[in-house]
């Protein structure tokens, strides 16, 4: 249908419409708008497709979710996520030999492609994050509803030919609008977008994001799958003296969060290096989860139904941190086993698991004021999440939402940054940033840093004008590069590989018989490759102490290819720099 960098093609849009769009604040808010409309169908479909499966599949009581559920048919415990798991498997193997290319997430689309991303793997994706679900595995639905989304919004945007910085934008509006959607609160799907996807706050960008954030979420009321608020029982005011507490339950989430996500990554490994056939993790993930299914159904789908049903229960210590630990399990085999989806559903159960046994334990602390257990539940299903997500904003706007009090969403607040905070010095990333990290991308957050990785020495070299051979003796070389007529002369031996640059000025002020350019050469083992970015570039330059070097079409080759100088890469890099901050500021 369209991939990440071709162009994205079935809609004729007229070109009077297209500039509109292109020109005019109010066409692209207009956009937006129906980026949020089309992300909130997506949603509504995506909840319908998993409620059916677990109904059927499950045989749940009318109305009755997956995780709520008190106790399951331990057969259809096992036999659904196992049998799901051979299934969804199977369909991985055919997908890579069908498309052996990585799929595309927002985050990434957003940091390294400019928005672009393919609409058939969103479908994708989003079909298989249902799948998942669907079938018992304990994984989030953000990752569907997300890339749905913004799959979407990325295809419109090409259709309109936007601008870099716009299409941006418009793909965080698409991610934000569905998370809006999902849980009913507009300005958590906006930070959402804003946070995680665009990656910086910005005047320019926060209305378009805003609108397609009211507009999803509205459209999923419509069709009636919002979700309700949560029925917890929580202070009118919070005692200044708890905040000391708050700031430790903070930071205990960071590290919980960086137990999750390590305790993923080591299941995911593990798998690896079993030499178990990718097809087949599924299935033994899905056992893991199946067998915990039996004993806690609490532990397998996303959780987002249990969170809403058990948030207010006062469970006894031990049988809270069975849950949490059970749910944890599940999440860990789930996402290792190669199940799509993501954590933010189940982070928010998680951290409301994580909360109660924190009240447990400092319940038998003396100075601490008496609270309601889904005070630190609330708290904690904020930290957690925040520690994993990587966005402390989106959650705080999600519990001020959710629980419609002020006066706990500073709590959140506060125990929310915490939490990120120790994250970022403990660890440095969030779920989606880590896994990048393990694939190899440098990618810190959605901030948008592929035009660095288009700005090559490729693009920014010169040609070299002549050459000069090692054994040539200085005064021919003074006679054919005098004085002024350049800075610098690239050097090649006899089979034109790379020797290193020699300059005119040295060589006006060395003397003596039978010297040669050999004798003043420099940075033979210095030297640029057309594929570096301009900031490996600028190192380079740094490290070989050089104004300016030689691009080689490889190591072994060696041979030239043109030649780049310091100040015209800083110049190159400092205009982009410049650029985008004015695309930013809306300049």
């Amino acid at each position: 249908m369209d991939n990440v960098n071709g162009h994205a093609g079935f809609l004729r849009i007229p070109p009077l419409l297209r500039a509109l769009v292109r020109a005019d604040e109010v066409w692209l808010a207009l956009l937006a708008a129906g980026v949020g409309i089309c992300a909130g169908l997506g949603v509504a479909l995506i909840n319908e497709i998993s409620f059916l499966m677990h109904q059927n599949l499950f045989q749940l009581g009318a109305g009755m979710e997956l995780s709520e559920t008190p106790r399951l048919d331990p057969l259809r415990a096992i036999a659904v996520p196992v049998l799901g798991g051979l299934v969804f498997g199977i369909t991985l193997w055919l997908l890579a030999k069908l498309r052996p290319k990585p799929l595309v997430d927002p985050i990434e689309a957003n940091a390294l492609y400019g928005g672009r991303m393919s609409l058939t793997d969103s479908i994708i994706v989003a079909a298989q994050t249902a799948w998942s679900n669907g079938v018992g595995a304990s994984v989030g639905m953000e990752a569907g509803y997300a890339q749905l989304g913004a799959g979407i919004a990325s295809w419109l945007g090409r259709n309109f030919r936007l601008r870099r910085n716009d299409l941006r934008t418009l793909v965080g509006c698409g991610a934000g609008a569905a998370i809006a959607g999902a849980f009913n609160a507009p300005l958590c799907g906006a930070f959402y977008g804003i946070e995680l996807v665009i990656g910086i706050y910005s005047v320019a960008t926060l209305p378009f994001v805003v609108i397609a954030a009211l507009l999803g979420t509205l459209t999923v009321q419509v069709l009636g799958f919002s979700t309700p608020p949560l029925s917890v029982t929580l202070p009118v005011d919070v005692p200044d003296g708890t905040y000391g507490i708050i700031l430790i339950e903070g930071i205990a989430c960071g590290i919980a969060g960086i137990a999750i996500m390590r305790g993923v990554t080591l299941i995911e490994a593990g798998f690896r290096r079993s030499g178990i056939p990718v097809w087949l993790r599924p299935l033994l993930g899905g056992a893991v989860v199946g067998l915990l299914g039996c004993v806690t159904p609490q532990a397998m789908s996303s959780g987002h139904s249990a969170l809403h049903t058990y948030i207010d229960v006062r469970f006894p210590f031990l049988v809270a941190l069975g849950l949490l630990l059970a749910k944890s399990v599940a999440s860990a085999f789930s996402i290792g086993a190669g199940f799509r989806g993501g954590l933010f559903f189940a982070s928010l159960f998680l951290g409301a698991m994580f909360g109660k046994v924190f009240a447990g334990v400092i319940s038998i602390l003396p100075f601490v004021p008496p609270m309601p257990v889904g005070f630190y539940a609330v708290v904690g299903m904020s930290g957690v999440a925040a520690a994993i997500i990587g966005g402390p904003m989106t959650m705080t706007f999600l519990a001020l939402e959710s629980t419609q009090n002020f006066a706990v969403t500073m709590a959140v607040l506060a125990a929310a940054i915490a939490a990120t905070i120790t994250v970022r010095r403990l660890f440095g990333y969030s779920f989606a940033t880590w896994r990048f990290h393990l694939r190899g991308e440098q990618i810190r957050s959605a901030m948008d840093v592929g035009w660095i990785q288009a700005l090559t020495v490729g693009r920014m070299m010169r040609a070299v004008s002549m050459t000069v051979r090692p054994e040539t003796s200085l005064d021919v070389f003074r006679q054919e590069v005098p004085l002024g007529a350049t800075q610098r002369a690239v050097v090649v031996d006899a089979n034109k590989q790379y020797a290193g640059i020699a300059y005119p000025a040295e060589a006006a002020t060395v003397t003596g018989e039978h010297r040669c350019v050999q004798d003043i050469l420099h940075h033979q083992d210095h030297f640029l490759l057309p594929g570096m970015t301009v900031k490996e570039a600028l190192a380079a330059f740094e490290s070989a102490e050089a104004d300016a070097l030689a691009v080689l079409d490889g190591p072994d080759t060696r041979q030239v290819l043109g030649l780049l100088t310091e100040q015209y890469a800083l110049r190159r890099y400092s205009e982009e720099l410049d650029r985008r901050r004015r695309e930013v500021s809306g300049e």
